[in-house]
């Protein structure tokens, strides 16, 4: 189901929508206040700046993403760029969250033609993980299944906003990756603050875990996010790898119901919270001096895949500096991010902030078995960071492809799906890891 783009009447329906949540969830008076500090913007800024840069800026002279984008793309990014900067956490996630996001869904598929989706998908509630399943057959066992963390922050973002991107994906995968029975399984994790580290990532083993159950074959199985979903998926990776590594002493003591004693000389120690803590050695990294923890580990197998859009790799980071062209803004990503790491781990911990893991050994342990291919764009605030991992993944042997856009902004492929003009634009990125999925997934064991 590929419907067109976002138009204006669109965005009216979507404020619509918007509006009765943000004052049953937030408030009338905070909602006010909000949208009056907002005006200043909206009326003089946000007109003079895109006259000035578009009317009287000669081409090269623009920054550039708008050397590149329309004059809707222009405004609809600039207007996220004040709001990713000014605009709290507790306001943005209802643009994103499920009784906005899923009638206006509904809305565009009906203004298409569509009176219900034309690809099943269902929620997925279980005691440690929710999420939502999408299916081109219901009745059949899926060929290949993508398993995706949505981006927002930490803070915002829900998979009822990427729906209409995966229903996309998910079409794509059928007609032109060749995949006879696509899935997709979106996995809906706890935002911050509602709870901090180790939840989400309890929840992404929880969901992986599901996965592995109904597809009985990780091979089959392809992990994919953008942004702090990116981070989610390359921390499941490591935390496999790194309970891989362990797991011969592990289950050695788990046979004695014993236990591992560590301290802070170097040697193991599991988290209270259960999770394997990497240190850059490749070895456990504790946080807790001189303390017992019980051992309980099961051997879990990694996925075929990993395709990740601008994936959020150190969650705090000298290099994270706002550019002229997108719409992050680095004080307000390291804000989520300490709210993220909470107090129980180090916001420099590698299996929190993966692009601090410098050990060659656990990536490679960590690299499913087709590899990675990861996209990003040229202008983003987070590619000084993307572009250090995937040199760190390669000098270590890892198999990786990547595409960077040239003047590209934080995780496009997904924004222009919804704001760009042209169908080719629309598709371009979502058709580039389409192919790199099936090509990837086709090509058998490396």
């Amino acid at each position: 189901m590929i419907l067109g783009q976002v138009s204006w009447l669109d965005c009216l329906v979507f404020l619509i929508f918007l509006a009765p949540q943000l004052i049953f969830r937030v408030g009338f008076f905070p909602t006010l206040f909000c949208g009056l500090r907002a005006l200043p913007f909206l009326l003089i800024k946000l007109p003079l700046g895109f006259i000035h840069e578009r009317f009287f800026l000669s081409r090269d002279q623009r920054t550039p993403f708008v050397q590149q984008a329309s004059w809707f793309e222009d405004i609809v990014v600039r207007c996220v760029r004040y709001a990713f900067a000014y605009i709290p956490a507790n306001i943005g996630r209802v643009f994103f969250s499920k009784p906005v996001s899923l009638p206006f869904l509904r809305f565009r598929m009906l203004r298409h033609g569509y009176l219900r989706s034309p690809i099943h998908w269902h929620e997925v509630k279980q005691h440690n993980f929710k999420g939502i399943w999408i299916i081109n057959d219901e009745s059949r066992q899926p060929d290949i299944v993508i398993y995706y963390a949505h981006g927002g922050g930490f803070s915002m973002g829900s998979s009822y906003f990427y729906l209409e991107f995966l229903l996309s994906f998910l079409y794509l995968l059928k007609t032109e990756g060749s995949f006879r029975n696509p899935a997709i399984f979106a996995l809906e994790y706890t935002l911050v603050p509602d709870s901090a580290y180790p939840t989400q990532l309890h929840e992404a083993i929880a969901g992986y875990k599901y996965l592995l159950a109904i597809t009985r074959d990780a091979s089959k199985i392809c992990v994919s996010g953008d942004s702090a979903g990116g981070t989610f998926i390359l921390s499941l990776l490591l935390h496999l790898a790194s309970t891989s590594k362990q797991q011969a002493k592990v289950e050695k003591a788990a046979r004695r119901r014993s236990f591992v004693f560590t301290d802070d000389k170097g040697g193991e120690i599991i988290h209270e919270d259960g999770i394997l803590s990497v240190a850059e050695n490749g070895k456990t990294n504790g946080h807790q001096n001189g303390t017992l923890k019980p051992t309980h580990r099961e051997r879990t197998a990694l996925p075929g895949m990993a395709a990740l859009i601008s994936p959020w790799t150190t969650l705090i980071s000298p290099l994270d500096v706002d550019t002229s062209s997108d719409y992050l803004c680095a004080r307000s990503l390291h804000q989520y991010a300490l709210q993220y790491a909470g107090s129980k781990i180090s916001i420099d911990d590698p299996i929190i902030s993966p692009g601090n893991c410098t050990s060659s050994e656990l990536w490679q342990k960590a690299t499913p078995e087709r590899g990675f291919f990861v996209m990003y764009g040229g202008e983003e605030v987070f590619a000084p960071e993307i572009k250090k991992l995937l040199r760190r993944l390669r000098e270590a042997g890892c198999k990786v492809r990547s595409k960077e856009e040239e003047r590209g902004i934080h995780a496009w492929p997904i924004a222009c799906l919804f704001l760009s003009s042209t169908s080719e634009e629309r598709l371009k990125g979502v058709r580039t890891s389409v192919q790199a999925i099936a090509e990837g997934m086709r090509s058998g064991k490396s």
